[in-house]
């Protein structure tokens, strides 16, 4: 997995996609413009993927697994009144072995 771009000047801490396409430019030499369209590219072919029901599974990095969450009933915690929650499908990050003794190893 590559080292992170010391130069990145993320706000608030946030990588993003112009970060990443950034630091394609800097590190394989691309164009800014090419940078950009791959790091587009590549997130848009995950979001089908995930669209069509599909997992994303980014070796040494993580997991993006679509749950189906069934219709359960809540309450309301201010009132207590019980209330029906639908149905939904929720996406979930699951980060890989790698990526979890990375962030140990930095904090």
């Amino acid at each position: 997995m590559a080292e992170a771009d010391p130069n990145l000047n993320s706000a608030a801490g946030t990588l993003t996609r112009a970060d990443l396409a950034e630091s394609m430019h800097r590190q394989i030499g691309l164009s800014r413009a090419e940078s950009a369209n791959i790091v587009e590219r590549v997130l848009g072919h995950m979001c089908e993927a995930l669209a069509k029901g599909q997992n994303v599974k980014i070796s040494g990095f993580g997991s993006f697994v679509l749950r189906d969450k069934g219709q359960r009933i809540g309450r309301n915690p201010k009132t207590g009144v019980e209330v029906p929650i639908a149905p939904r499908r929720v996406l979930t990050f699951r980060a890989s072995q790698m990526l979890r003794d990375k962030i140990v190893r930095a904090g």
